[in-house]
């Protein structure tokens, strides 16, 4: 994979992860659950935010940056608050696996973009329930 690749590859993530959060920030009851709310809001705010920053780095690294798919699967019915985090973990941790294949691919300036996204995604997933790993975003041996 290029670091062109990985970019898009990157890219198309946060395309999925800036979908599935505003999805699931709609789902959510601020008045019944104003932490989850909050932590869904801030995620999406950040996604946006990463997703905005590969378009750039796509473009000044001579790519056409990836379009967003027009809608997404959401990873469970996300119904219930149980649901809505569950599904935002799971997204978290498939944002961290697509970061730390950039990093593996990326040199400089973009593989501590990269990093530093991937450390974010993998302390995000303890405030959805996730747990500590060694190497977020890498397959256990």
């Amino acid at each position: 994979m290029t670091a062109v690749q990985a970019l898009q590859q990157a890219l198309a993530g946060e395309h999925a992860a800036v979908y599935v959060f505003r999805a699931l920030a709609g789902r959510v009851s601020t008045s019944a659950q104003p932490m989850l709310a909050g932590r869904l809001a801030a995620a999406y705010t950040t996604h946006r935010a990463r997703r905005d920053q590969l378009t750039a780095m796509v473009r000044a690294a001579g790519g056409d940056p990836v379009a967003a798919d027009v809608s997404y699967e959401l990873p469970n019915p996300s119904r219930t608050a149980t649901q809505l985090a569950a599904g935002a973990l799971v997204t978290e941790q498939r944002c961290a696996e697509v970061y730390a294949a950039m990093v593996a691919t990326t040199s400089q300036a973009n593989r501590q973009w990269a990093l530093d996204a991937m450390t974010d995604a993998a302390v995000r997933q303890l405030s959805f329930g996730g747990r500590p790993q060694p190497w977020p975003g890498v397959p256990e041996l």
